[in-house]
């Protein structure tokens, strides 16, 4: 007998990482319909599982038009740059407040779990305790509780060290289902596992063909396969000077003051990642939405003289090889960068299987 598909709404569903994750773990996740405001992401989302799944647009304007569906699973990361650890910080950033759309969607979808996903500084803003006081007596969630871990990615298999807040809640009349334990925990796979069989030289900067996908009334460049995504830059000549001179597991302190930036110079201390080579035998460090800018952190290769490629930060955040991607090369890295990785959404997918 054919096991009951297990239905999944996507929140903020980006490119459609923890969707993935959630599909690598049970076919029996059916993900029913995804929201997406980003046009090259919703877009990335509906070459990859459907163009039916997607609605493009804010959540709000969802909320509004459609009838919000009746699932088993809410899944989503609502965006967090108000309150990054990265760059300014801002509390009252209006994206911070779109926690309360998920909340709503909560309500109305009445799920028996729901998963938040957010930068590891969510579980200490104040976004984080009104959640809290939504599932309060009284509050909008009354009927659900949750639990909150930060979970490396790296402990469950993803190539990449990347802390994440990941909230567990339950509908009060279900168990809360757990959350899932390391697997790869003293045992990290390594870049050097994860790069096996990628070349090291690169021969092209721009992505193939003149391939269009027609979505939301635009026609956007794609859809590219993973490996269609090994793709350089045409680099300055200092840029390759530079990378000549940084030893493995090097940085910007190797660099002779000729080859230093104005800003480096007398600065002897802060951040070891800035302009650094990937170590080989240890998981990368977090895939940000610009890792093909070695100036932005620890992004060339481990051996090559160049910044990891699009291809390479996909397999780093776990992206399988049938995923599709869509847009520019800026808007596909902007996609990778933002996504959960791939065996976080799977090891939590498992999890939720044992109470579903």
């Amino acid at each position: 007998m054919t096991e009951k598909p297990i239905r999944v709404l996507d929140l903020f569903a980006g490119a459609g990482g923890m969707t993935a994750g959630l599909h690598a773990a049970s076919q029996r996740f059916e993900t029913v319909r995804a929201v997406e405001m980003d046009l090259s992401a919703a877009a990335t989302f509906a070459a990859t599982f459907g163009r039916d799944r997607i609605f493009h647009g804010p959540i709000q304007e969802w909320v509004d038009s459609e009838r919000v569906p009746s699932v088993d699973v809410i899944i989503g990361g609502p965006p967090c740059q108000g309150f990054s650890t990265l760059g300014k910080q801002d509390e009252e950033d209006e994206r911070n407040s779109l926690w309360r759309y998920y909340a709503e969607t909560i309500r109305l979808a009445q799920p028996k779990y729901f998963v938040v996903e957010n930068v590891a500084a969510f579980a200490k803003s104040k976004q984080f305790g009104e959640f809290q006081e939504a599932t309060a007596p009284g509050g909008l969630l009354n009927d659900y509780a949750f639990q909150h871990r930060v979970l490396n990615a790296a402990d469950f298999g993803a190539p990449q060290a990347r802390r994440r807040a990941v909230l567990i809640g339950h509908r009060k009349d279900v168990p809360h289902p757990g959350f899932p334990v390391e697997s790869h925990e003293g045992r990290h796979v390594t870049v050097r596992e994860a790069f096996a069989g990628i070349p090291h030289s690169v021969s092209h900067v721009d992505l193939p063909g003149d391939s269009v996908f027609r979505f939301g009334g635009h026609s956007l460049p794609g859809s590219y396969s993973r490996s269609e995504l090994h793709v350089g830059r045409n680099y300055a000549q200092l840029s390759l000077d530079r990378f000549a001179r940084i030893p493995a597991g090097g940085n910007r302190f190797d660099l002779p003051d000729e080859l230093k930036a104005r800003c480096w110079l007398g600065h002897t201390s802060g951040s070891a990642d800035v302009m650094g080579r990937m170590h080989w035998d240890k998981p990368s460090v977090t895939i940000r939405t610009e890792f093909f800018k070695p100036e932005k952190g620890r992004y060339i290769h481990p051996v090559a003289d160049r910044a990891i490629t699009h291809f390479e930060a996909a397999v780093l955040q776990g992206f399988p090889e049938e995923h599709r991607f869509v847009g520019s090369k800026t808007a596909i890295a902007r996609q990778i960068g933002n996504a959960v990785p791939i065996p976080l959404g799977k090891a939590i997918g498992i999890q939720l299987l044992k109470s579903l």
